[in-house]
C-alpha cells in the first residue's frame, strides 16, 4: 500500500500580508492551497502529493543567517554591518526586479568579502512575483562570478528556511550550492 503525505510547498504557502484577519496569507506564483472558513477546503489539485515516507525532523538548523533587504540609498555602513556579523553563515538578498543591485565598487567588495569569509548569500527578488534571473542585467552580472546564488522564485522566508537547512548539514562547497540553487521541497518552480 502506497501513503502520500499531504504538504504546502514553502514557495507555495505564501506570506503573510494581514496581521488581523483571518485570511491572513496570500498565495504568490501559485494558486491558494486551502480556504479557511468555518472548515477548510484544500485544492487538491494544487497540493503537491509526495510518496510516503516517515517523518524526518532536521534539528541542526543553522541559525547565524540574516536578511539583506537593498533600498535605494543604501550605505557602506548598513550593508557592511550586516554582512560583518560574527558568526554569520548565510544571508538572504532581496534585491530589485529580477535579481537586480547596485553595481557601486563598495557593494560589490562588502559581498566579495563576505563570500570570501565563507558567507552564502541567496539571492532573491523582492517582488511579489516573478523571479530572479540572475545575470539578465548589467546589475546582477557580477553576482555569479562571485558565488551568489540566484534564488529562482523562492520566497525570503523559503530562502531563509533553506539557508538554515542547508547550512546545517554541514556540507562541502559543491554540494551546498548545489542544494541551494535546486527545489528541495516544492520552494522552487522546477
Amino acid at each position: 500500500m502506497r501513503v502520500f503525505q499531504r504538504r504546502a510547498d514553502s514557495r507555495h504557502a505564501g506570506q503573510k500580508v494581514e496581521s488581523q484577519q483571518f485570511a491572513a496569507f496570500k498565495s504568490e506564483n501559485y494558486p491558494p492551497l486551502a480556504r479557511a472558513g468555518i472548515g477548510l477546503e484544500f485544492d487538491d489539485k494544487s497540493i503537491r502529493l509526495l510518496p510516503g515516507a516517515h517523518l524526518k525532523v532536521h534539528t541542526n538548523l543553522e541559525t547565524g543567517v540574516a536578511v539583506l533587504r537593498l533600498f535605494p540609498g543604501i550605505t557602506e555602513a548598513v550593508v557592511s554591518a550586516i554582512l560583518g556579523v560574527a558568526g554569520l553563515r548565510g544571508c538572504v538578498l532581496e534585491t530589485y526586479g529580477s535579481g537586480n543591485a547596485p553595481t557601486a565598487p563598495w557593494f560589490l567588495k562588502c559581498l566579495a568579502n563576505a563570500r570570501a569569509r565563507g558567507v552564502w548569500l541567496l539571492n532573491v527578488s523582492q517582488c511579489e512575483e516573478g523571479r530572479v534571473v540572475q545575470g539578465k542585467y548589467e546589475t546582477s552580472a557580477h553576482f555569479t562570478e562571485l558565488g551568489i546564488v540566484g534564488g529562482d522564485d523562492i520566497t525570503t522566508e523559503a530562502a531563509v528556511t533553506k539557508l538554515m537547512f542547508v547550512l546545517g548539514l554541514g556540507l562541502g562547497e559543491e554540494r551546498t550550492r548545489q542544494l541551494l540553487s535546486q527545489d528541495l521541497r516544492g520552494e522552487i518552480t522546477p
